[in-house]
C-alpha cells in the first residue's frame, strides 16, 4: 500500500518544505497575504537544483540518443549474425535507457514548477478554530489552505495534543487524526479526511498535519482465487494501491505458467509498478520500464500479463492498462461492458504499446478483473461469451460475494477441475450518500 502518495522520494521533502512555506504565510496571513496569492511548494534554490537535475538527464537522454544513431546497422548484410544481435540488443537497451531519462527528467520539471493556491483564513475564524481545538486539549500554531493545480484543496494544520481531561475524546492519552478531521469538518462546514503521509496520531510535540476534501465516491473491494490442483502457491498477484490524491488502482499480473516461478515474477511485476508509481512515473512510462526490466532478461525470465485500474474517487472516471491481460468487465445493473486487449505479455519484445481505455463510472457500477484461469475454465463449458450474461443476472451487492460467485461458477464449467490459477477481483464504487 502507498504510504507516501506518487510524490515518491520527493514527497517527504516537499512536506517539510511546504510545513516552512505554509508556516510563513500563516504569519504573513493577517497583514499582507492575498486569498489569490500562489505560492511555489519548493523554495526557489531547491526548484533551480531540480531543474538543473532535469536538464542533466535530458542531456544524457540526448547523448544515449546520439550514440545509437552512430551504432545504426547498416542496411547491407551482417558478417556475424550473433554480432549483429548483439548490437541490435545494445540500440534497443540505449533507446529504452533514454525513454526513462526523459521520463525522470519530466518529472523533476514538473515537481519543479509545483505552485498552489494560498487561501489564509481570516483572523475570526481562525481564532474560532483555535479556541475549538483548545477544548479537546489541542494547541493550534499554524492554519492555513492550499488549493492545488489539480483542483484538490488541502488543509495544513500545524498543532499538538496537550492531553489532559477533555469531554470531546475522554480520558484517552492520544486523538488520531482521523477523529480531528471529523471535528474540523463540522467546523469548516464541508467533509475533510487525513492525508495518507500525515501521522495516525497528535503528538506531544508541534508537528504538520494535512487534511483533504473527502472525495464525492468511496469504493469496496473484494476477491477470490484458486490455486492451480498441481501446484501449491498461485502465480498470480494483485494489489490494491491507494494514492494520496484520491486515486485507487486494481493491479493484477499472471505469471505465465504456474507455481513457485510464476509467483515471482508475477510479484515482481506488481512490486515494480508500485514503486514506479510512488515515485511519480505515469502509468503508461511505468509499464514500459518493467517491459524493459523483463525483456533485458532474454530467456530466463518468465513472461507475464498485467492488468490495471485506476479509479479516480473525486471524478468517478476510470482509466484501464492492459498488457496481454484477460478482459474486464463493467457491471451497470445488467447491463456488462467488456473491455478487451490483443497485445502480447511484458518481456516479449523490448518495445511495446500498452492498449488503454477510459470509462466514466457511476454509482453502483462494479468492476471486474480476471485472470486468464478463469476464462480457460469457462472454455471448457459455455464458453468466455456467456460471461457477461452471467454477470449481467448476478443480484449480489458485495464485491466479495460477486468474486466468488464468478469463481465457483468457472469451477463448474470446468467440472471441478482447477487447471490454472484463477483470480477474481471486484470493485464496487458508490457515493458517498450511497450504500451496498
Amino acid at each position: 500500500m502507498c504510504k507516501t502518495g506518487f510524490a515518491g522520494f520527493f514527497a517527504l521533502p516537499g512536506q517539510a518544505v511546504l510545513t516552512y512555506i505554509g508556516r510563513r504565510c500563516v504569519m504573513k496571513r493577517r497583514t499582507s497575504v492575498r486569498e489569490d496569492d500562489r505560492i511555489d511548494v519548493i523554495p526557489e534554490y531547491g526548484r533551480q537544483k531540480l531543474l538543473a537535475y532535469a536538464e542533466s538527464f535530458r542531456d544524457l537522454a540526448d547523448l544515449f540518443e546520439e550514440s545509437r544513431e552512430k551504432d545504426k546497422p547498416s542496411g547491407e548484410e551482417p558478417a556475424d549474425r550473433q554480432e549483429y544481435l548483439c548490437r541490435r540488443r545494445l540500440q534497443e537497451s540505449q533507446e529504452l535507457l533514454a525513454e526513462h531519462l526523459k521520463e525522470m527528467a519530466h518529472i523533476l520539471a514538473v515537481t519543479a514548477r509545483e505552485t498552489c493556491r494560498c487561501r489564509p483564513m481570516g483572523e475570526r475564524k481562525y481564532k474560532q478554530m483555535a479556541a475549538l481545538l483548545r477544548e479537546s486539549g489541542i494547541v493550534l500554531k499554524d492554519f492555513l489552505e492550499l488549493e492545488h493545480e489539480d483542483g484538490h484543496r488541502e488543509i495544513s494544520l500545524v498543532m499538538r495534543y496537550e492531553g489532559g481531561r477533555h469531554a470531546r475524546f475522554g480520558e484517552s492519552e492520544y486523538i488520531s487524526t482521523e477523529d480531528v478531521a471529523d471535528y474540523i469538518s463540522v467546523a469548516m462546514n464541508r467533509r475533510l479526511c487525513a492525508a495518507k503521509n500525515t501521522p495516525a496520531y497528535l503528538a506531544a510535540e508541534y508537528n504538520a498535519y494535512y487534511f483533504l476534501e473527502e472525495p464525492p465516491y468511496h469504493l469496496l473491494t473484494g476477491f477470490a482465487k484458486a490455486v492451480k490442483e498441481t501446484e501449491k502457491v498461485s502465480g498470480d498477484s494483485y494489489s490494491f494501491f491507494e494514492s494520496d490524491t484520491g486515486r485507487i488502482l486494481m493491479l493484477l499480473s499472471d505469471g505465465v505458467g504456474s507455481g513457485e516461478e510464476a509467483r515471482r515474477e508475477s510479484s515482481r511485476v506488481i512490486e515494480m509498478m508500485e514503486r514506479l508509481l510512488e515515485a511519480g512515473f505515469g502509468k503508461e512510462p511505468a509499464v514500459q520500464m518493467v517491459n524493459g526490466a523483463m525483456a533485458a532478461a532474454g530467456q530466463e525470465q518468465v513472461m507475464s500479463t498485467l492488468d490495471i485500474c485506476d479509479i479516480d474517487l473525486y471524478t468517478g472516471t476510470c482509466e484501464f492498462v492492459k498488457v496481454g491481460a484477460a478482459s474486464t468487465y463493467i457491471k451497470r445493473g445488467r447491463l456488462v461492458d467488456r473491455l478487451s486487449s490483443r497485445n502480447l505479455p511484458l518481456g516479449v519484445f523490448w518495445q511495446m504499446t500498452p492498449e488503454i481505455q477510459n470509462r466514466t463510472l457511476q454509482s453502483g457500477d462494479y468492476i471486474i478483473m480476471l485472470s486468464d484461469g478463469v476464462l480457460d475454465a469457462l472454455s471448457e463449458g459455455i464458453g468466455e461469451e456467456a460471461l457477461p450474461e452471467i454477470i449481467g443476472r448476478m443480484e449480489y451487492n458485495n464485491p466479495g460475494e460477486i468474486a466468488n460467485q464468478i469463481l465457483a461458477y468457472a469451477i463448474g464449467q470446468s467440472r471441478g477441475r482447477i487447471r490454472d490459477d484463477m483470480t477474481v477481483l471486484v470493485t464496487g464504487i458508490w457515493d458517498q450518500e450511497g450504500s451496498l
